[in-house]
């Protein structure tokens, strides 16, 4: 899961994602209702596939943009599974797609977004055993690229980093990317999608990072768990520009 330091002052978040503030400013677990539920992130990985920063960029994104559509506020036809889901636990289940699969994925409810060529689409979120058999078939596991070497942020960008020492796939980095911008956004009272970078963190910077997560100055990610690392593992930050 994630949290938002208890110091950290509360700012008028978008209405779908105020819950999600309100429990990590006060440091409060989320309640269960006995169901889980997932927000299925679709990475587009075509034959070659598109580098791993603007991939990782656009799965932050479309997790949010999904968030902040007319759609899942109060009223729209998104709002109740939306809501639902940000005041459980904001899991994310990240798979690939390609050619067809990829075409037939743009079918179901969610958001695509672009960077730099390279494409992810954040789906409604839902019970992960009604996941819609387009769906169900992408291949989770395995999902990685090899590290390329993005720029420096730009200047006036949020940044998202992440914990490099901790070596994750780019299907589990992209559903904690997409929990970093949510509470990032759910911290600022963002109501637009802004341009995030994605980086990643040597220890040096990672511990300076944590300190600013002590100071209420960033929001950080911490993991249930339920892959590739020990529950309550800090795996990415986010920072403003």
């Amino acid at each position: 899961m994630a949290d938002v330091n208890a110091d950290s002052p509360l700012v008028d978040a978008p209405p779908v994602l105020a819950p999600l503030a309100a429990r990590y400013a006060g440091g409060r677990e989320p309640v269960s209702d006995g169901v889980v539920r997932a927000m299925p992130v679709i990475l587009r990985l075509e034959r070659p596939p598109a580098a791993r920063t603007p991939v990782l960029e656009a799965a932050a994104a479309a997790a949010l943009a999904v968030c902040l559509d007319p759609r899942a506020q109060p009223g729209g036809e998104w709002h109740e599974a939306v809501s639902i889901w940000v005041g459980t636990q904001i899991r994310k289940i990240a798979r690939r797609a390609r050619g067809a699969h990829w075409a037939a994925v743009q079918e179901l409810p969610g958001v695509t977004w672009e960077v730099d060529g390279a494409e992810a689409r954040a789906l409604l979120p839902g019970p992960v055993d009604e996941v819609p058999r387009v769906v169900s078939r992408l291949q989770i596991g395995g999902t990685d690229l090899p590290p390329d070497d993005p720029p420096p942020p730009p200047a006036d960008a949020p940044v998202i980093w992440l914990n490099a020492a901790l070596e994750l796939t780019v299907g589990k980095a992209a559903a904690q990317v997409g929990h970093a911008s949510m509470l990032y956004a759910a911290a600022h009272g963002l109501a637009e999608v802004p341009r995030f970078a994605v980086r990643d963190a040597d220890p040096e910077r990672w511990a300076r990072l944590c300190a600013a997560v002590e100071r209420g100055e960033a929001v950080a990610v911490r993991d249930a768990g339920f892959t590739e690392v020990a529950p309550g593992t800090i795996t990415c930050i986010a920072a403003p520009a």
